[in-house]
């Protein structure tokens, strides 16, 4: 059986889940992010009710 290897993840920037209708600020900034080289993505952090523009960082 192979063995997972430990990930973390590092926090870019956060937006609030609760944005103007048609704005997604966060995708935009991900977008900009790998544009630029860096393998964004965005999540949901729920108890905080915010997006988060991550990425892999291995340990």
């Amino acid at each position: 059986m192979a063995a997972a290897t430990a990930q973390a993840r590092t926090v870019l920037e956060q937006f609030p889940a609760g944005g103007p209708r048609g704005s997604w600020p966060a995708e935009e900034y991900a977008a900009a992010q790998r544009a630029q080289g860096t393998s964004a993505q965005v999540v949901m952090d729920m108890p905080s009710n915010q997006f988060l523009v991550v990425i892999d960082t291995t340990q």
